[in-house]
């Protein structure tokens, strides 16, 4: 007699691959087209699709960063395992160009890199068969039912740290429970970021026991060497006695409220200079020539050769791995992502960490606790609205005592709110141990 549960969520599981197939041209129309603006999208198309090179040994660890971001949070959860496990074989799997830079540029040959596989069984069973994981480790809220699932069926155990998941997306999760639920119930261990994600998984039919109260692994910030003297350089070349706000990870939309602002705030500060870093490097180009448009006199990065000229009022930040330079060498941080409905944000601990005091939209749900939490210690100023943002600026540029001490809590949040990375390794050291190759 065949098992109505177990009916119920094979049935579900090819409901959702067939929309995944009826979605194919569109996947690849997005991809053609997102290909058009950065070419890395067009190159290694095998490996979306399980067609990754690996040796004969496989890997211990499968971690699962899907851009950027996820990528930072989790650096110092894979420095930490070689460090305890020098010979430890982990492969790193990302979704965007960015990601993908981030990790060859910050670990080299110590682990191995690929795009990860879409979620169609059949590319997930070729990339299991190549890589095999002896665990795989999901950062934030990625729920692939298609990998789960055959994760499961390999016996991999499924780690999901660093979990974030708002109200909007417990109630979406809770509306398609049919499908959900069996995959939620196949991930052996969570590390939220805070007691009201671990709730919201409850909520979700998660056993209690299996989720941990982590903290977010994104307060885990360590600076490269060197960081500091390199910013203390950069600063000598922009001029000391210049005031500078660098507005990191902007989007399309964001640009252009910022140079209005700029323009006022100018007024008040004339030797003003607002260096902006788009989160994708395809639109340096289309901010470099929106910001020239506007009349102020525009420069990038790759062309600054020593000291940067007063008269310069842009500067497109057009380099890749800068930003935590570029925020060390600030008077005030603006972190994009935040101004525009349906970004969600970006991570503002990057200029916490090195005690520049920030500033952020309103539209923060991918950082909702810690936005929070800066807020509360004051060491972030959340705007309301455009106007908000301007008063804000303008207030800090005219205090230097308030930059300071916002600097200074920023440090001090982020200290007090460390330790994510050796929680979330009491959740994963037992189910790698037995399983290291070596």
């Amino acid at each position: 007699m065949i098992d109505p549960l177990l009916l119920q969520v094979y049935l579900a599981r090819q409901l959702y691959s067939l929309l995944l197939w009826i979605l194919l041209p569109a996947i690849l129309v997005r991809l053609l087209w997102r290909s058009i603006r950065n070419p890395e999208y067009r190159r290694r198309w095998g490996e979306r699709f399980g067609q990754v090179h690996c040796d004969e040994h496989g890997y211990d660890i499968w971690l699962h960063a899907v851009s950027m971001g996820e990528t930072n949070a989790a650096t110092p959860l894979v420095h930490e395992l070689l460090r305890r496990h020098p010979n430890l074989r982990i492969l790193i799997t990302t979704m965007t160009p960015t990601g993908s830079d981030r990790v060859v540029s910050t670990f080299g040959d110590s682990v191995g890199h690929s795009y990860a596989p879409y979620d169609y069984s059949f590319a997930v069973q070729r990339f299991l068969n190549r890589v095999r994981p002896g665990v795989l480790v999901l950062i934030e809220t990625e729920i692939w039912p298609n990998t789960i699932h055959l994760c499961s069926v390999r016996n991999v155990p499924v780690v999901m740290l660093n979990v974030r998941l708002s109200e909007k997306s417990r109630r979406n999760y809770q509306r398609i429970a049919w499908l959900s639920r069996p995959i939620l119930h196949r991930i052996q261990r969570f590390g939220a970021q805070s007691e009201e994600h671990r709730q919201r998984l409850i909520d979700l039919g998660v056993q209690p026991s299996a989720v941990h109260r982590t903290g977010s692994m994104k307060f885990e910030i360590k600076l490269a060497a060197g960081v500091r003297e390199v910013a203390e350089a950069v600063r000598q070349d922009w001029g000391r006695d210049r005031l500078v706000i660098v507005a990191g990870s902007t989007h399309e939309g964001e640009e252009e409220i910022l140079l209005r602002i700029f323009q006022q705030l100018k007024v008040a500060h004339s030797e003003l200079l607002l260096v902006i870093a788009p989160r994708h490097p395809e639109r340096f180009d289309a901010v470099f020539r929106l910001a020239a448009r506007s009349g102020l006199v525009t420069s990038r990065r790759t062309e600054q050769h020593g000291t940067l000229p007063n008269t310069v009022d842009i500067l497109v930040a057009d380099t890749l791995g800068e930003l935590p330079v570029l925020y060390s060498a600030a008077d005030i941080a603006f972190v994009g992502g935040s101004l525009i409905r349906g970004l969600g944000g970006h991570n503002i601990v990057e200029p916490c960490a090195v005690g520049v005091p920030v500033v952020f939209g309103s539209v923060m749900p991918n950082f909702e606790e810690i936005s929070h939490i800066a807020t509360a210690s004051k060491a972030g100023i959340q705007v309301r609205d455009l106007r908000d943002l301007e008063v804000q600026l303008s207030m800090l540029l005219s205090n230097p005592n308030l930059r300071a001490s916002m600097g200074e809590r920023g440090m001090v949040m982020v200290a007090e709110n460390s330790g994510a990375t050796e929680r979330s390794l009491q959740i994963l050291l037992p189910l790698i141990d037995h399983r290291i190759r070596y």
